[in-house]
């Protein structure tokens, strides 16, 4: 059975709704990030990386959460768009898109603006400038389509969903009225009973909560410090 290594976390929750939208069996992981456990030796053999999600599929290991939506849509068949030069090209191009910006600013700019240790304008306004400004290019593109492709559900509108519905988290309260395209998009995913599976998966584990020093290490190992 394919094994899930996955947290509450954005990237480990749209891996989640693709295993629960194509009814594929798993077994699910849990990966406690403020506990250290992305750093121990065992599971940096499936992850080098120390991040969450990540899958084991028989011999095959794969970690970074877009990848793992194209390999198991490759794998079943499921959530991608025709098979033509063109869908191919949007198909790499918006997930990339995702992978390389939408998340890694979304994630910055929730850092800068919550758990750094120094406020600092610059870090904040630049992480919430280029968060805003990916989501909305996405919001754009759903202006003129119904998904992220046209008018198929893929894993593109999930790798987006992961990120997005969490956009007040990224820029604040009131957000959403700058994106009534990716609102739009967020709510009719979050309505599928396979993504309120998903989001709820994470509550079948009582993963930590506390931002303690223990968490801090763990999570930001550039601000070490001594846990007593």
């Amino acid at each position: 059975m394919l094994k899930f290594y996955f947290s509450g976390a954005p990237n480990p929750t749209k891996v989640a709704l693709f295993l629960e939208e194509a009814g594929l069996p798993y077994e699910a992981i849990p990966v406690d990030t403020r506990k250290g456990e992305q750093h121990r030796p065992e599971y940096l053999k499936i992850n080098p990386n120390a991040k969450v999600p990540a899958i084991v599929d028989g011999d095959a290991t794969v970690f970074d959460s877009s990848a793992i939506l194209l390999y198991l849509a490759e794998k079943t068949g499921k959530f991608l768009p025709e098979n033509t030069p063109k869908a191919r090209g949007e198909l790499l191009s918006w997930l990339m898109f995702v992978a390389s910006g939408v998340g890694p600013y979304s994630g910055q700019s929730v850092h800068f603006r919550v758990y750094a240790p120094e406020k600092l304008p610059y870090a904040i306004n630049r992480y919430a400038f280029e968060a805003q400004r990916h989501f909305a290019i996405l919001d754009e593109r759903l202006s003129k389509r119904k998904y992220m492709l046209g008018d198929t559900y893929t894993i593109v509108d999930m790798n987006v969903w992961g990120w997005a519905r969490l956009i007040p988290n990224v820029l604040g309260e009131g957000a959403w009225a700058q994106f009534p395209n990716l609102k739009r998009l967020v709510d009719e995913i979050s309505a599928r009973p396979a993504a309120q599976r998903a989001v709820a998966l994470k509550d079948k584990h009582k993963f930590k909560t506390e931002m303690d020093d223990e968490a801090r290490n763990a999570m930001f190992p550039h601000l070490k410090v001594k846990v007593a």
